[in-house]
């Protein structure tokens, strides 16, 4: 038996529906008020009959932050796929820091008690490290803390710590650090955000850049690497290095936009963030850019994906082809 955290999201909701194709006996958890729309929208990217295949889901009512939940959760699991994560690209929050970090501490706590077979963590390429003089960022990349670091990439640091303290106590577990992961997802986060706000019409875009990666490439080398005898590794998963404009550029054409072709530098984008800021602390409101963000959208990073590659011969879909695709259901 399989047990899916996160399941509602953009790769917990792609997760489950491979999972569910291979006949697998499958629970997910969920809590009393989560809404199941966003995983229904998921499954309609693949079928008509969404309905079909998620009352082929057992779900286990739980909160990754209730222990007396989780233990009644993992009873006769033998997997656990830790999806469940809160993702902020801006300040973040207590609420952001203590899902992602004591949440996962919980899961590998009841995961470690009920022993297990294999144990596959999300974590991310904001929990991978900095180099020193612009080379790609693999594996072994140091991670160094510093301004520049978003509450985001410091909660999956420290969840992804919590996992390798549950391997130094006997877990059985691989790690998986996507890139940006692209996908339908049936809600406005992430990057979803992106493609509304493309189909909406977008003029300007930054120099940044970073991996992405199709949602459906994530969980298929997600199930490859469980099934393996591979454990107590990470493998970062990114199709593609691609600048902010090559995305945006695409995201365009796929709605029949015109592309953006207006620069935003990252003194006016920083600028714009920090009186966001402000504004949002006078009214009381997130905005929807701060300076966090502004720095990342900024940042060129590369990073190597060439672990999975050469261990496993795991190929990437086209980033282009996985922004058409989504585009495609979405129009």
């Amino acid at each position: 038996m399989i047990l899916v955290t996160g399941a509602t999201g953009l790769v917990g909701g792609h997760l489950l529906w491979h999972l569910l194709q291979e006949n697998e006996n499958v629970a997910a958890i969920k809590r009393i008020t989560s809404n199941l729309q966003p995983l229904r929208t998921i499954f309609s990217f693949y079928t008509n009959e969404p309905d079909v295949y998620l009352n082929k889901i057992d779900w286990r009512i739980a909160d990754v932050l209730d222990e007396k939940s989780l233990r009644k959760a993992f009873n006769q699991i033998d997997v656990v796929y830790h999806c469940a994560a809160v993702v902020s690209l801006g300040n973040g929050s207590d609420a952001m820091i203590e899902t992602n970090v004591q949440g996962t501490k919980n899961i590998v706590k009841a995961s470690i008690d009920t022993k297990i077979n294999k144990f596959c963590f999300v974590s991310s390429i904001a929990a991978c490290g900095q180099p020193e003089h612009g080379e790609a960022i693999d594996e072994k990349t140091q991670w160094k803390d510093s301004e520049s670091r978003s509450a985001y990439s410091r909660s999956k640091f420290y969840s992804e710590a919590e996992v390798w303290k549950g391997i130094q106590a006997g877990l059985n577990a691989v790690i998986v650090n996507p890139g940006v992961v692209l996908g339908v997802s049936g809600t406005e986060t992430g990057s979803s955000q992106l493609f509304s706000q493309i189909r909406k019409g977008l003029i300007f875009y930054t120099r940044g850049g970073s991996g992405y990666v199709d949602v459906r490439d994530v969980v298929c080398a997600m199930i490859m690497l469980t099934k393996s005898e591979i454990c107590n590794e990470r493998f970062i998963l990114v199709g593609e290095n691609c600048s902010n404009k090559q995305i945006l550029s695409w995201m365009a054409d796929g709605f029949g936009k015109s592309r953006p072709w207006i620069c935003v530098g990252r003194q006016t984008l920083w600028f714009v963030g920090a009186v966001a800021e402000i504004f949002g602390k006078i009214f009381g409101f997130q905005p929807l850019i701060d300076r966090s963000m502004a720095r990342s959208a900024t940042q060129l990073e590369i990073y190597s994906n060439n672990k999975i590659q050469h261990k496993t011969g795991f190929t990437f879909t086209p980033v282009s082809k996985c922004i058409a695709d989504v585009c495609s259901y979405l129009m």
